[in-house]
């Protein structure tokens, strides 16, 4: 079975990893080389249990556009959206035994590095979905 496991973040967490001083605790060089570091072991993991499929990450909010119909006509909002927003950072295509097996893997990010003393302005967090077409019953 095929599922994906899908990071969120928001306009500031670009800002952050990009060095930028958001008013909190600013990455530096040495932060941002362990993140990059503990995910490349992640994938290197998965490649070598044969269970990667693919991944992406996505650019920054402030290149999004969101696409609404009002009144039957498309709306186009440019990003960034509102600060607090968190939308689709990037995701991990796995394929393994089990939707157990895919809450296991994707809970290895909760150990995710970031500096000390950062204070975090939302709750971590990473969404875990079959995808379409998937034979395994679910819950």
């Amino acid at each position: 079975m095929k599922y994906m496991i899908l990071m969120y973040g928001s306009q500031r967490d670009h800002d952050m990893l990009a060095g930028k001083d958001t008013g909190g605790v600013v990455w530096t060089q040495e932060d941002i080389a362990a993140l990059h570091a503990f995910m490349a072991e992640w994938n290197q993991d998965l490649i070598e249990s044969g269970e990667f499929v693919d991944a992406q990450g996505m650019t920054a909010p402030v290149h999004a556009r969101r696409i609404r119909l009002r009144d039957g006509v498309p709306v186009v909002t440019d990003g960034p959206y509102a600060e607090t927003q968190e939308v689709l950072a990037g995701y991990t295509t796995v394929e393994c035994e089990s939707f157990d097996r895919a809450t296991q893997i994707a809970a290895r990010l909760a150990d995710t590095p970031h500096p000390k003393g950062a204070n975090l302005q939302h709750e971590w967090y990473v969404d875990v979905r079959p995808l379409a077409g998937a034979t395994e019953e679910l819950d």
